[in-house]
C-alpha cells in the first residue's frame, strides 16, 4: 500500500514538471508572438504614414499638373492669337505687294509709252577725220596719275511680250518679203496661228567715254574727328601719315576740315598713296589711336556722248497670236514657225535666229551689229 502511494506521487510530480516545462515553452511563444505583433503594428503605423505622405504628394503633383495645364492652355491661346494676327498681317502684305506690282507694271507701260513718244532720232552726218598726233589732256601731269579711258556702250534693246516671235533672216530681202504680207497663217498641229509681221523698232541707245585719273600722291581720309584745335590736329595727322612703320611716307601737305573730319594728304613720293588706299584704313594718333578710312583721290569726266537709233533690217517681229487657245508647247510652236518661214514658197528663207515667247513670259532682246540675242528679264 505504501509503495503504491509513492509511485503515484512520483508520477504526479513528473507530470507537474512536464506541465511547467510546457507552460514555459508556450509562455515564451506567447511573448514572442506579442513582440511580433507589436513589431507588425509599428510597421503598419509606419506604412500608413508613408501611404498618407505618398497620397499627399500625389495630390500636390496633381494640383501642380492642373495648374501647369491651365498655364499651358493660356499660353497656347496667346500663341494662337499671335499666329492669327501674323497670318492677317501676312495676307495684308501679300495684297499690298500685289497692288505694288500692278502699279509698277502700269508705271512701266506708261514709261515705255512716254519714252517712245519723246524719243528723238537724229541723222548724224558722216565726218572726215584725220589723225594729227597725240594731244596732252588739260591738267595732265606726267607720272602724277594713273589714267584710264573707258568706253560705255548701251546695246539696243526691245521688249518681246508673250505670244510674240522674233525672226532674224540671213538675207534682208527675205525680211522685206515677210513685212509686205498683211498676215501669215502658220499651220500648227490641227490648227493655224494667225501672225501679223511688223517692222522691228528699237529704243534709242547711247555711247560715251569716261576719262578716269587716279592720283599717285594724294589720298583722301575720313573719320578723323578730334577735340584738339585744328592746327594741332593737322600736325598730328601729318606726323601719323609720315611713319614708315605704318606704311606711310614723307608728307608734302595735309588738308583737313575739322567740322567733317575729312581731309586730303599729299605725299612727296609716288606709291605711298596707292598702297595705303588698298588697305582701306590707317591708324593715326589724335586724342588716342584712331583708325581712319582712306581712299584714292580721282577725277573723272565724260566725253564723246552720242545717241543713236538702230534698225534691224533682217529682223521681223511677229505680232500676238489671234487665237490664244491654239497655243501649244513653246518649243513646238517655235519649230512650226521655223519650218514655215524657211520655205521659199511662203516667201521665207534661211533663218539665222528665232525666238517665240509663250503668253505667260516676256524677254528683253539685245541687238548688236551682227545678230540678235535674248536674255530673260
Amino acid at each position: 500500500m505504501a509503495d503504491h502511494t509513492v509511485e503515484n506521487g512520483l508520477d504526479e510530480d513528473s507530470e507537474i514538471a512536464e506541465a511547467k516545462k510546457l507552460l514555459n515553452v508556450w509562455r515564451a511563444k506567447v511573448e514572442k508572438a506579442d513582440d511580433e505583433k507589436s513589431r507588425l503594428i509599428l510597421e503598419k503605423l509606419n506604412e500608413d504614414g508613408v501611404k498618407k505622405k505618398a497620397s499627399d504628394d500625389l495630390y500636390d503633383v496633381m494640383q501642380q499638373q492642373e495648374q501647369c495645364q491651365k498655364e499651358f492652355t493660356k499660353i497656347m491661346q496667346g500663341i494662337k492669337g499671335e499666329i492669327s494676327i501674323l497670318q492677317k498681317d501676312n495676307e495684308d502684305l501679300k495684297a499690298r505687294l500685289k497692288r505694288c506690282k500692278d502699279e509698277l507694271q502700269l508705271k512701266r507701260l506708261e514709261f515705255a509709252k512716254l519714252r517712245q513718244k519723246h524719243k528723238v532720232c537724229v541723222q548724224i552726218p558722216d565726218t572726215k577725220m584725220k589723225f594729227t598726233g597725240e594731244s596732252k589732256e588739260e591738267g595732265e601731269s606726267d607720272g602724277q596719275y594713273i589714267k584710264g579711258v573707258f568706253t560705255i556702250t548701251q546695246r539696243p534693246t526691245q521688249l518681246l511680250r508673250g505670244g510674240q516671235a522674233l525672226i532674224t533672216f540671213e538675207e534682208e530681202k527675205v525680211a522685206l518679203q515677210i513685212l509686205s504680207m498683211p498676215k501669215c497663217s502658220v499651220p500648227c498641229g490641227t490648227t493655224k496661228l494667225n501672225l501679223k509681221p511688223k517692222r522691228m523698232t528699237m529704243t534709242p541707245s547711247v555711247k560715251f567715254e569716261v576719262l578716269l585719273d587716279i592720283s599717285k600722291k594724294r589720298l583722301m581720309f575720313s573719320g578723323a574727328q578730334s577735340a584738339m584745335p585744328k592746327e594741332k590736329t593737322r600736325d598730328c595727322l601729318e606726323m601719323s601719315f609720315s611713319r614708315p612703320s605704318r606704311g606711310g611716307g614723307e608728307v608734302e601737305e595735309v588738308e583737313y576740315d575739322k567740322n567733317t573730319g575729312i581731309g586730303h594728304v599729299t605725299f612727296l613720293n609716288t606709291g605711298v598713296a596707292e598702297s595705303l588706299a588698298l588697305s582701306g584704313t590707317y591708324r593715326v594718333d589724335l586724342d588716342g589711336e584712331v583708325n581712319v578710312r582712306v581712299a584714292p583721290v580721282y577725277n573723272y569726266k565724260m566725253r564723246k556722248f552720242q545717241t543713236f537709233c538702230g534698225a534691224a533690217k533682217r529682223t521681223v517681229l511677229l505680232g500676238s497670236i489671234d487665237d490664244m487657245e491654239a497655243i501649244e508647247d513653246e518649243e513646238d510652236v517655235q519649230d512650226h514657225l521655223e519650218i514655215y518661214f524657211q520655205k521659199p514658197s511662203n516667201n521665207g528663207g534661211e533663218i539665222e535666229n528665232i525666238k517665240y515667247i509663250s503668253p505667260d513670259k516676256k524677254l528683253h532682246v539685245f541687238f548688236n551689229e551682227l545678230t540678235a540675242k535674248t536674255a530673260a528679264e
